[in-house]
């Protein structure tokens, strides 16, 4: 088949190799526009146009995709499936309808649970034991085609959402190759989602990473390991923020104020919560750099009764 690739972070990387080394034709790339990135404010591209350039493969960058001549150029190539990955746009009727087999999503959640741009690590924060790809046939509604196919993974205690995030993206590169075939064998049986089942995996915002100490510690550890590495979990330690990258439940019964600290020391900081304990084991204070618990308070005192949050 001729395939026209839309996506544009680093989940849709290890998807748009799959397609390439495939039996399909990729005919065109398209990304998001280069963006101004860091403190000098440089043009910076996207993983996938990086990614493309190095295959040599033509890559668009159009503003909107509801850009005419954006369309008419992918009238002109003549794909015969659309695949998108992560590109961060919606699609409209125009280009929906251009390739005869329709275009196809690749979405990290076992759907209609986590529509929206951020499955993986809203699926941690809210203790799921398990998510997965699911490739769906595009609409025009965000996430809300009929099923393709998918695929479940679980759900460890020891995934981020970096790692979760990995794991997902190969499953998906694996999956989509399997639709494609199919698809183009006709083999394939769409299966309408129930629209009654679904939640929703809003974007991201800093602020999403604050922590309430009030909350479980299976609340709190989950916040710290699907916001890992962004946005990040944090609380504040005398005015300053400080992000927590790892952390371990303690169960037990808790008389303390929760946000307190109970006990510090190298194996780890013990901050009472609305039930249990949890273990600070990695950490970064405002203005420094990540380190151990043990590295931390070498130079930072943090004796019992002192108050996070």
């Amino acid at each position: 088949m001729r395939v026209i690739f839309m996506g544009t972070p680093s989940f849709a990387v290890p998807i748009l190799r799959g397609v390439h080394e495939s039996n399909h034709e990729i005919v065109g790339v398209v990304t998001q526009p280069d963006r101004p990135k860091g403190r000098g404010r440089r043009l910076g591209i996207s993983p996938v146009k990086e990614l493309t350039m190095g295959l040599h493969l033509p890559v668009m960058q159009p503003e909107t995709t509801r850009d005419e001549g954006f369309i008419a150029e992918v009238k002109r190539m003549c794909p015969d499936l659309i695949v998108v990955a992560a590109y961060g746009r919606m699609l409209t009727g125009d280009l929906l309808g251009i390739p005869p087999l329709g275009c196809i999503n690749v979405h990290a959640s076992l759907l209609p649970k986590y529509r929206g741009a951020a499955p993986i690590q809203w699926a941690i924060v809210k203790g799921e034991r398990r998510t997965g790809v699911t490739i769906i046939k595009m609409d025009e509604g965000m996430d809300t085609g009929d099923i393709l196919l998918a695929q479940e993974v679980e759900i460890g205690d020891n995934d981020t959402g970096q790692s979760l995030h990995d794991t997902l993206a190969q499953v998906g590169a694996n999956l989509i190759i399997k639709a494609m075939d199919q698809l183009n064998r006709g083999t394939l049986r769409p299966i309408p989602q129930d629209h009654r089942e679904a939640t929703y995996a809003p974007p991201l915002k800093k602020e999403d990473g604050l922590i309430d100490w009030s909350q479980d510690a299976r609340d709190v550890f989950n916040r710290i390991r699907g916001f890992n590495p962004w946005p990040g979990a944090f609380t504040y330690l005398e005015g300053l923020r400080l992000r927590i990258f790892r952390g371990k439940i303690i169960t037990g019964e808790v008389r303390e104020r929760t946000g307190k600290v109970v006990l510090s020391g190298p194996e780890g900081i013990k901050v009472a919560t609305g039930k249990g304990y949890l273990l600070i084991k990695e950490v970064q204070l405002e203005g420094r750099k990540k380190m151990s618990i043990r590295e931390f308070l070498i130079g930072n005192e943090i004796p019992p009764g002192t108050q996070m949050g």
